[in-house]
C-alpha cells in the first residue's frame, strides 16, 4: 500500500492537533495548578477526590458549629461568673448580718442590698447572644425567668414552682452540638438546673406524674433555687430571726457551690470542644495534603513539560509546512 502525499498530509495534521492539544492542556494546567480537572485527567482518582472533598466538607461544618458553641459558651461563662460573684455577696452580707449587732436601719440596708442582687441574678439568667436567650432550653426566644408577684413568704412551697419567687418559662431541654461524626456533646445549661435546682421539669401547666421520685417542677433533694435562697435570706434578715439566718446562711454556700459545680462541668464541655476543634484542624491539614497529591500539579514539571511539548509543536509545524509546499511538478 503507497502512502500518497495525500495520506501523509492528513496524517501530519491529525499529529500536529494532537500536539497543539497536548500543549493546551499543560499550558492549562501550568496555568491552573491543577492537574485533574476533568474525570477523564484520571478516573481512577476521581472516587479518593470525591471522597476527600466530601470529608473536608464536613469537617468545615464542624468546626462553623463548634466556633458558635465555642463563643455562646464563653458568653454562658461570664453570666455564671457573675452569679458567682452575686452568691459570694450574699453570703458575705449574710455573715454581717449574723455576727454583728445590727440596728433596724443597717438589717434594712442589708436586705435592700439582697433586693438589688436578687435583680441582678434576674438579668444574668435571663442573658443572651444574638437575640436567643441562653438558660431556655429549646425556648431560646421566649424570656425564662420573671418575678412571680404571686410570691408570699407563707405560701412557699418549695415541690410547686408556682409558688417561688422567680417563675421558669423555659424547658429542660438541653442542646447539643456535634463534635465528630456519631459524637455530640451537651453545650448549655438550663435554667432550671442552674438557678432553680429542678432537673425534672416540663412547661406549665403540665405537671405527670413523675417516676423518678423527684417532685415534677420541684427542687431536687440536695440542690437549691438561687432566687428563693437570696428571697429568704432578706426575708430573715427583716425578721431578725436568728435561726433563719443560720439556715439561710448554710444554703447560700450550698446554692453557690451548686453555681460552682455546674459552671465547672461547663467549663470541662468547653475544653472538649476546643479540644475537638484542634483535632478537627488537624484532620483537615491532612485531608489537604491528600487531596493535592491527587489533584495540584508539579510547577517545575509541568513546566519542563510545557518547554518540551512547545519544541515538538513547532518541529510538527515545521516538517507539515515543508510537506503543504510539495507538488507533482517537484517530482518531474
Amino acid at each position: 500500500m503507497k502512502a500518497t502525499q495525500g495520506t501523509t498530509y492528513r496524517m501530519l495534521g491529525t499529529r500536529l492537533n494532537d500536539v497543539a492539544l497536548d500543549l493546551e492542556k499543560l499550558r492549562t494546567t501550568g496555568a491552573t495548578g491543577k492537574k485533574l480537572s476533568n474525570p477523564s485527567d484520571d478516573p481512577a482518582a476521581i472516587r479518593p477526590v470525591l471522597n476527600t472533598r466530601k470529608q473536608l466538607s464536613n469537617i468545615d461544618r464542624y468546626l462553623e458549629t463548634m466556633g458558635k458553641t465555642g463563643d455562646i459558651m464563653a458568653a454562658t461563662d461570664g453570666h455564671l461568673e457573675h452569679v458567682e460573684n452575686i452568691m459570694q455577696r450574699a453570703k458575705e452580707i449574710m455573715v454581717n448580718a449574723v455576727n454583728g449587732s445590727l440596728s433596724d436601719e443597717d438589717r434594712t440596708v442589708l436586705a435592700d442590698e439582697l433586693v438589688q442582687l436578687k435583680q441582678e441574678m434576674l438579668d444574668a439568667a435571663n442573658g443572651n447572644v444574638d437575640g436567643k436567650y441562653i438558660f431556655s432550653g429549646y425556648q431560646e426566644d421566649s424570656k425564662p425567668f420573671t418575678i412571680n408577684t404571686s410570691y408570699t413568704a407563707a405560701g412557699y412551697d418549695a415541690n410547686d414552682h408556682t409558688t417561688w419567687p422567680v417563675l421558669y418559662a423555659g424547658d429542660e431541654n438541653a442542646t447539643f452540638v456535634e463534635i465528630s461524626s456519631g459524637e455530640q456533646l451537651q453545650a448549655n445549661l438550663t435554667g432550671n438546673e442552674l438557678f432553680l435546682g429542678s432537673t425534672n421539669w416540663n412547661p406549665p401547666p403540665y405537671n405527670p406524674p413523675d417516676p423518678t421520685g423527684n417532685a415534677v417542677n420541684g427542687i431536687d433533694a440536695g440542690r437549691f433555687d438561687l432566687f428563693a435562697e437570696i428571697t429568704q435570706a432578706e426575708e430573715a434578715i427583716r425578721a431578725n430571726d436568728q435561726a433563719a439566718m443560720q439556715t439561710s446562711l448554710q444554703d447560700l454556700d450550698g446554692a453557690a457551690e451548686q453555681n460552682r459545680r455546674l459552671r465547672s462541668q461547663l467549663g470541662n464541655r468547653a475544653k472538649r470542644v476546643e479540644t475537638a476543634m484542634i483535632h478537627q484542624e488537624e484532620a483537615q491539614i491532612d485531608l489537604k495534603q491528600v487531596l493535592s497529591r491527587y489533584e495540584d500539579a508539579d510547577a517545575i514539571e509541568v513546566f519542563n513539560d510545557i518547554v518540551q511539548q512547545e519544541t515538538a509543536f513547532q518541529a510538527a509545524l515545521s516538517i507539515t509546512s515543508k510537506v503543504s509546499q510539495l507538488s507533482i511538478l517537484d517530482f518531474i
